[in-house]
């Protein structure tokens, strides 16, 4: 039986077709830091731990981002 690949393609950020791995995601779409952590921790949200946490997680780096959008 085959092992997933915990470090190249952990399987809590792979879905039914490959191209939505969710660091293929990140990269098309040219996201930065906070909102490439975004979308991960909103990706994997409920597939590895807690769904609320990853929520929260995504949230937080939101929020971040918004900050540093609004400010002078």
């Amino acid at each position: 039986m085959n092992e997933p690949d915990l470090i190249n393609h952990p399987p809590h950020y792979l879905f039914d077709d490959p191209a939505y791995e969710t660091i293929k995601v990140i990269e098309a779409w040219g996201l930065g830091y906070r909102l490439g952590n975004a979308v991960k921790y909103i990706s994997r949200a409920g597939r590895k731990g807690s769904m609320i946490e990853d929520l929260k997680k995504a949230r937080w780096y939101l929020d971040r981002e918004i900050k540093r959008l609004e400010s002078p």
